[in-house]
């Protein structure tokens, strides 16, 4: 027999806020976090701006030594897991620290600390290399810092499948709770790429959009003038807990997470298969897996990068696998807010996904001016927030490589 698996706890670090109630309230108000970089001089750059977080403190939720020696998206996933945690009302002596796991992954890792230490190699010398560069760079060490700052003695890795990251994260955190190797685990993924090679790179392979006169309509996700993601940063973390466990403590249970699908594309490094083929077999394999039909969904949080293939291929993955119901379903893109967080994207749209059932509000696809004939005639919640009970859900990414995860989401009922 599985076991059932709740949400009880939320932590997110984002551009529209360093907490999720903050972060909320901006999604819902349809925010955009997207302006000019302010982390390093993009004069140079053809693109200069990104959705960067404001005004995060490390310091907040770490001591400055253990600070100091952790990239930024180390210090993201950190702060995330300890409002997560929080949240969640799991202190020591509430459970079992071996039956406590953590599974927080990076698309990329620790991007800054390798480009700096690069640096520091050309100008002084490799005897000048940090010794905690190692450390700082690998893309698993934020589970791990994790882990010992909650004595987490659980499964403890990472998953790296770049922008399905932290969805897979969350779905093998939901299989490993499901067959009985942990009653909670820490959950999600982070990422720090708002440096230069990473906005060099990006730009270079015209993934990304060049608004450069106005940032904060760029990432328009479904719009027929979209021209590219724009790059985001931040954490996206829950805590995942068996359901009796979870009633046994008294813990507050958002939604039920119910199902959980990975495919492979194997077709091309960063396209998808024609009409999303991949993301059509992750959404029915979820459904299939969580017992439900597509008339059970009414909201589906899309990948919705605001680039011209993945939008329209995604679109009409959606219209295929949802056929009649799909002008009954909400969807919608927070990427048109948060900009696209890469490895910490999968967290962050689950939690916005469990927080419109919990609210019975869909949160916009903001920028959405002029509909695009390759994405059809789906509801994409344009630009302002809509009021609608939200029973079930579905969460889509997919990444370079050819990775799809759809995460199924349902309101908890005993």
């Amino acid at each position: 027999m599985k076991r059932r698996v709740v949400v009880t706890g939320l932590g997110a670090v984002t551009p529209i806020g360093n907490d999720v109630a903050s972060a909320w309230r901006a999604a819902q108000a349809g925010t955009s976090g997207c302006a000019t970089i302010t982390k390093f001089d993009p004069a140079l750059f053809p693109v200069r701006f990104a959705c960067e977080l404001k005004s995060f403190d490390p310091l907040l939720t770490m001591e400055r030594k253990e600070a100091k020696r952790a990239d930024p998206y180390a210090q993201y996933a950190v702060a995330a897991s300890v409002e997560a945690m929080k949240d969640a009302g799991l202190v020591p002596g509430n459970h079992d620290v071996d039956r406590l796991g953590v599974i927080v992954g990076s698309g990329i890792g620790g991007l800054k600390s390798f480009e700096e230490q690069h640096d520091i190699y050309r100008e002084r010398g490799p005897s000048k290399i940090s010794p905690f560069f190692i450390p700082m760079f690998i893309a698993d060490i934020a589970s791990g810092i994790v882990s010992m700052k909650f004595n987490a003695r659980g499964p403890n890795y990472a998953t790296v499948s770049a922008c399905a990251t932290s969805a897979h994260a969350i779905g093998d955190a939901f299989r490993t709770i499901q067959y009985g190797d942990a009653d909670i685990i820490i959950s999600g993924g982070a990422e720090a790429t708002v440096t230069p090679m990473a906005i060099g790179g990006f730009a270079n392979m015209t993934a990304l959009s060049t608004r450069n006169d106005d940032p904060a309509t760029a990432s328009r996700p479904f719009d027929l003038h979209r021209d590219g993601f724009v790059m985001g940063e931040g954490g996206g973390i829950v805590i995942l807990e068996e359901l009796e466990h979870a009633k046994q403590r008294g813990a507050h249970i958002y939604a039920e997470i119910v199902g959980y699908r990975s495919t492979g594309d194997a077709y091309h490094l960063t396209g998808q298969l024609p009409e999303h083929e991949g993301l059509q077999r992750s959404m029915r394999g979820a459904l299939a897996d969580a017992g439900l039909t597509v008339a059970d969904i009414d909201y589906v949080n899309a990948h919705g990068t605001s680039t011209p293939l993945n939008d329209s291929n995604e679109a009409k993955a959606i219209a295929a696998v949802f056929g009649e119901h799909a002008g009954r379903i909400s969807v919608s893109s927070t990427k048109s807010m948060t900009g696209h967080m890469l490895g910490a994207a999968g967290g962050i749209e689950f939690i916005f996904s469990v927080l419109a059932m919990r609210d019975s509000i869909v949160p916009p696809t903001i920028n959405y001016q002029t509909p695009d004939p390759e994405c059809g005639d789906l509801d994409f919640t344009p630009n302002a927030a809509k009021p609608r009970e939200v029973r079930a859900a579905l969460s889509n990414s997919a990444g370079f490589g050819g990775h799809n995860v759809t995460l199924a989401v349902r309101k908890y009922q005993e």
